[in-house]
């Protein structure tokens, strides 16, 4: 085998439905994060028609399963966004062994993944969001997958511009961030910068949490 993925040792785990594909350059699919596939699964049912991206996507699982659904996702397109090479050269062999050859994978800097005017009624964004300081806690987990900067949210604003960009109207998003202190941080950055966005509903689990995304009513 030739490419990213060449004379790697790689692993399977199994994620909701699918069998995800990964080696030890990329961040092990985490089974708690089955429930943002589940809640943005949920969100289908409710927005607009149109593709669904993810931002920061590594190895593809959450956006693969949140689109499973035939009767619903898997009739959307599904853009994955992530800046590292080999995290994308896995999501399309996900994608492949997923049966969803629909599946656009863009490597890319979050700031150039989109073209302008382009519009996604559903974002799904898996920001890092641990500390530079406490990147030192994961030792297994490579530095580009975790690492969010100084406060652990230099991601994830960059994921709220994109938001702010592409987010269609009516639609919504489904923020991955580490603690709620993060959370209250970002709705202070949000509404300093005179930003459309608003944070609302967010779900707690023990490593990590999720929070709904969407525009300011008018």
């Amino acid at each position: 085998m030739s490419g990213p993925l060449a004379s790697v040792h790689d692993q399977v785990v199994t994620f909701g439905t699918l069998r995800i594909g990964f080696d030890d350059r990329v961040l092990r699919p985490r089974e708690w994060t089955a429930a943002q596939s589940a809640w943005a699964a949920e969100l289908l049912d409710v927005v607009p028609p149109g593709p669904v991206l993810e931002l920061c996507a590594g190895v593809g699982h959450i956006g693969l399963m949140a689109t499973a659904d035939p009767m619903c996702g898997a009739a959307r397109r599904l853009v994955l966004v992530d800046v590292n090479p080999v995290a994308c050269a896995w999501a399309r062999v996900n994608a492949h062994a997923a049966g969803r050859a629909d599946v656009d994978v863009r490597e890319a800097e979050l700031a150039e993944a989109c073209d302008a005017g382009e519009m996604f009624p559903l974002v799904i964004a898996d920001p890092p969001w641990v500390t530079t300081a406490e990147i030192g806690s994961f030792p297994d987990d490579p530095r580009v997958a975790i690492d969010g900067g100084e406060d652990g949210l230099g991601v994830a604003r960059l994921c709220l511009e994109v938001i702010e960009r592409h987010l269609a109207p009516g639609g919504a998003a489904v923020l991955q961030l580490g603690s709620v202190g993060q959370v209250d941080a970002l709705a202070a950055w949000l509404a300093s910068a005179g930003s459309a966005l608003e944070l609302g509903e967010t779900r707690v689990f023990e490593r990590g949490l999720l929070v709904l995304v969407g525009r300011t009513p008018c």
